[in-house]
């Protein structure tokens, strides 16, 4: 008689059916385990992941890299703060990142004195809470934007760097500039998946004391998340509608279709709205 390796006899139950999944998501699931705790390699990559949140929430921004960047798309360029003098005071006082510095207002003030002119769309570029999410997103976003903003023959004010920010801050920058569409870019809250998630933030007709409920937020844009330009396409589909109904914010229906390049098909809608229907 003889012997058959072992090998040619695998049984399903050893394999791992969760395994499969993993690929489909970047979620911690079936981490397996070693004796009562989770296997070395897993610790290891959960601690990463922790100490790249925390770094993309204490890391400053690069502000030369993206005027330098700007100016290399012929686009010049503002900086302003806000009244949180550090990161501490900004994660603890969530209040001031909402506010311009008196310097950063008066500055403002300066340059619209010598440039009168009001703007249909200002983009204020925020770190928020991720600087890397901007340092990596940002430019690639306004290079695709730009174009779209142009062939609708809207006047873009200068790009407005903004440090210790939060949503809200776009609100005064806009309003000073006289700009009616603002377009706000700001480093979210890091996951430990996605340390890199930049957010939009889109507001018609912003000014001080703005309520969020008149925004509209497109999340999650990166190159794990969502594209750039299907990010682009989104913002544009809102702001060609608010433009059309004068307001922005949850009244305002994301009806954007997504460009396909397959013609026998219908363009795909991200999200469908039947409220409207009898």
């Amino acid at each position: 008689m003889s012997l058959v390796p072992l090998e040619n006899y695998q049984s399903e139950q050893h394999q791992d059916v969760w395994e499969n999944l993993k690929k489909f998501t970047d979620a911690r699931i079936a981490i397996g385990r070693a004796g009562c705790s989770i296997p070395t390699h897993e610790l290891l990559k959960f601690q990463l992941a922790h100490a790249e949140a925390q770094d993309a929430v204490h890391q400053a921004l690069d502000i030369e890299h993206l005027v330098a960047s700007f100016n290399t798309l012929g686009l010049d360029s503002l900086t302003v703060h806000s009244q949180a003098e550090n990161k501490q005071e900004y994660l603890k006082r969530p209040d001031l990142g909402r506010l311009l510095s008196p310097a950063s207002q008066h500055g403002l003030e300066v340059f619209k004195s010598s440039n009168p002119q009001n703007y249909d769309v200002c983009i204020v570029i925020g770190d928020g809470l991720s600087a890397r999410a901007i340092e990596e997103n940002a430019v690639p976003f306004i290079q695709h934007l730009i174009p779209q903003l142009q062939a609708e023959h809207w006047s873009i004010a200068p790009m407005v760097i903004a440090t210790g920010s939060r949503v809200a801050l776009g609100d005064p920058v806009a309003e000073c500039l006289h700009a009616t569409m603002l377009v706000m870019l700001i480093g979210e809250r890091p996951g430990l998946s996605s340390p890199d998630s930049m957010g939009i933030y889109y507001t018609w007709k912003a000014a001080s004391g703005t309520l969020d409920a008149k925004r509209n937020c497109i999340s999650n844009v990166r190159p794990a998340g969502l594209s750039i330009l299907v990010a682009v396409q989104r913002l544009m589909s809102l702001m060609r509608g608010s433009k059309k109904l004068g307001y922005s914010g949850v009244d305002l229906k994301d009806e954007h279709e997504m460009v396909s390049l397959d013609t026998e098909h219908a363009p795909k809608r991200l999200f469908s709205f039947e409220a409207d229907q009898p």
